[in-house]
């Protein structure tokens, strides 16, 4: 779904962190904490890391949690932490913007939403021209109407099709600022625009609406529109951590393992939109306890998919799990305008270590292989009581 190859990887780093903690007798955040990488530290390749660094934040807001600070307790229930990191890249996006007659924006982008990002696209160009998002009306568009854009991946699109949309929408008020100038005999250096108004410095009197300018501009030297295309490239996008506590009770006569509690704390940048960004970590959490607990593909001798319909195919619904109780911490972008950080993918990463080391925390054993399955349980549990029998 998401975060090609990262998940796996941090099944096997963070499993193992919990054995070490255990060996040495140290809670598994402030090993993290002793060990996490910080602002000024570099990659294993010797690159420094890009943008802020976020793990300290998010570590410590984990520590204070109401989830961490509350004991668990009950027979077969264990608690399990894992933390994870997600690089968000930059890369080309374009788009193109123009003002309607009717004071509304027109904006071709050639990117496509899979996650919101029509939305949060639009704000940025709002927030910029002061006015309601809901009057930038976006449409999609392809390479013969707007410039290259990269693809949609990554958790890359709020940022650099956002910061496309960033500066499409500073051109048209500087444009803007010029046409009000013209019709006010002045220079723009004279004129001020602050929340979709436009003032003339020293009359008071004398101002517009960006609704109002906008229905003037056929008759005052024609459209308005400005084109523009991300620059910020490479690893502009910077990186994300997360830090997920999930509370688990297994049952040792079935295999089947419930979840009790989960939070997921992350960090977000700047969130554009609150309620978007919380429901990419809880529906990416949810992603991410399916991996661990039942999602697995079936082949027969022809390699043929046994289970390929969602009959089959068994993912957990909001029956199956309890609120997933996202929290936010916002340490933002310095290479966005607005601070944006990725936050699509990094909210799968930690939840099949966290719910193994929970497991291990409930019944005492070790789940190396995903999806940690009633039947793979069973057989662990099998495995111990013969190991107990031969000491």
């Amino acid at each position: 779904y998401r975060a090609p190859g990262v998940t796996n990887a941090s099944f096997a780093v963070e499993t193992i962190v919990d054995e070490i903690c255990e060996k040495i007798g140290m809670d598994p955040i402030a090993f993290h904490e002793k060990n996490g990488i910080k602002v000024g530290d570099r990659k294993s390749d010797g690159t420094p890391m890009s943008g802020t660094i976020g793990l300290m934040e998010v570590l410590e807001a984990g520590k204070n949690s109401d989830h961490y600070k509350t004991p668990l307790v009950g027979k077969y229930r264990g608690r399990g932490v894992a933390a994870g990191g997600w690089h968000t890249g930059g890369g080309d996006a374009s788009c193109v913007l123009a003002v309607n007659a009717d004071g509304t924006v027109g904006m071709a982008i050639g990117t496509v939403d899979i996650g919101g990002h029509r939305a949060v696209v639009a704000m940025q160009a709002a927030e910029v021209l002061g006015i309601p998002a809901e009057d930038v009306h976006i449409w999609y568009a392809n390479t013969d109407s707007v410039g290259f854009s990269a693809l949609t991946a990554g958790s890359s699109t709020t940022f650099k099709a956002g910061g496309a949309a960033y500066d499409a929408a500073q051109a048209v008020k500087q444009q803007l600022i010029e046409r009000a100038a013209k019709i006010w005999e002045t220079t723009p250096d004279n004129v001020e625009y602050s929340d979709a108004v436009l003032r003339r410095k020293g009359d008071a009197g004398l101002s517009m609406t960006f609704k109002e300018l906008a229905g003037k501009l056929s008759t005052t030297g024609g459209a308005i529109a400005s084109s523009a295309q991300n620059r910020r490239l490479g690893g502009a996008g910077g990186e994300t951590f997360c830090l997920h506590i999930a509370d688990v009770e297994v049952d040792p006569e079935t295999g089947k393992v419930e979840i009790l509690r989960y939070t997921a704390i992350h960090d977000v940048g700047q969130a554009i939109h609150p309620s978007y960004v919380e429901g990419q970590i809880q529906g990416g959490a949810v992603q991410g306890i399916g991996w661990a607990l039942n999602e697995e593909y079936y082949y027969n001798q022809q390699g043929v998919m046994t289970n390929s319909s969602l009959l089959d195919y068994r993912m957990p619904t909001s029956l199956d799990l309890p609120m997933i109780d996202a929290v936010m911490v916002e340490v933002p972008n310095p290479n966005h305008p607005f601070g944006v950080k990725g936050i699509g993918e990094p909210t799968i990463i930690p939840p099949p270590a966290a719910i193994a080391n929970a497991i291990y925390r409930a019944i005492g054993v070790r789940m190396q292989v995903l999806p940690m399955s009633p039947g793979r349980i069973l057989e662990a549990l099998q495995a111990k009581e013969n190991r107990g029998s031969t000491d």
